[in-house]
């Protein structure tokens, strides 16, 4: 994966054209370009101070994090111009959270992201956060705009927990994804509430599970406050960071290579059989902004 820095972000602009894209069909745009030697861009912010002395998460630390990757994102200076690029006040707005309770989508988040919709001036009543009501919300229902938000985290039955897996409470019936370690969840991205919708990835990295014990449980001693968002158009590319930092973080605690159990097949399978975006690190641009310690990427 390449590197680069905010100054080095400054001079690439040959892309930021192509926003305005995504308006109509941004996964495609990002993951399926057809100039081959392109990357997909993924920004991973940090930072030191995001939790307070009492534990508790700074909320104008997570609205200063979230803009800050999706101006970067988009090469926009300012917020709302940023946000301008990926939701119109026309859009109807699915935020797609993760309402597991051993590790949900903080809150705070969640509200930042709608927050950050209406002020572009899509209505209120057109924006919605759902997890396991999604298909009979009527917002996701009628929705033109997705927003795709959650933690990582290992899981026992896909390896881990992704975005891609995210949107598996679209589907009639999410059992029939589960075989072969979930490898066909890329397939839900043909699902016609989303197909096509997709505007933004967000996997929260503030206290991600690198290991788990029993299935659907958390444990607190393999989370760890890594205090980090990764962000990007194409959501293979930003799995595919978000699991190179899980597998560093195993092996820096249990001090040799410990392979998840099953693997996360579906996030190669994303790639290589549904064409939904880049897997291979030699193809992803990642730009790291803020803390740096302990990035294990």
């Amino acid at each position: 994966m390449e590197k680069i820095t905010r100054r080095e972000l400054l001079k690439r602009t040959a892309m930021v054209a192509g926003c305005t894209l995504l308006l109509n069909r941004p996964v495609n745009v990002w993951a399926n370009s057809n100039d081959k030697t392109a990357k997909s861009k993924v920004i991973l912010i940090r930072n030191k101070n995001l939790y307070d002395d009492s534990g508790n998460l700074d909320a104008k630390i997570c609205e200063t994090m979230l803009n800050e990757a999706v101006c970067n994102l988009t090469g926009k200076k300012k917020n709302q111009d940023a946000w301008k690029t990926i939701i119109k006040p026309s859009d109807t707005v699915g935020i797609k959270t993760n309402a597991w309770n051993g590790l949900p989508t903080p809150p705070v988040m969640n509200d930042i992201l709608k927050q950050n919709v209406l002020k572009i001036g899509v209505p209120e009543d057109k924006v919605s956060i759902d997890d396991r009501g999604v298909k009979k919300n009527p917002v996701f229902q009628s929705a033109t705009a997705l927003i795709n938000i959650r933690p990582m985290r290992t899981h026992a039955w896909s390896g881990v927990g992704s975005l891609i897996k995210n949107y598996i409470m679209f589907a009639e019936k999410p059992s029939d994804y589960h075989e072969d370690s979930c490898a066909v969840l890329g397939s839900l991205q043909e699902l016609p509430m989303i197909k096509g919708k997709t505007r933004l990835h967000i996997l929260v990295m503030f206290t991600p599970q690198f290991h788990h014990i029993a299935p659907s449980a958390f444990t607190e001693e393999y989370s760890w406050k890594y205090n980090g968002l990764l962000a990007g158009f194409d959501p293979v590319a930003v799995d595919t960071v978000g699991l190179k930092i899980i597998e560093a973080k195993r092996k820096d605690h249990f001090k040799e290579d410990k392979p998840l159990n099953p693997p996360a097949k579906h996030i190669v399978a994303a790639d290589t059989r549904y064409h939904l975006g880049v897997s291979d690190p030699a193809k992803i641009e990642l730009i790291t902004l803020g803390w740096d310690e302990n990035r294990f990427v």
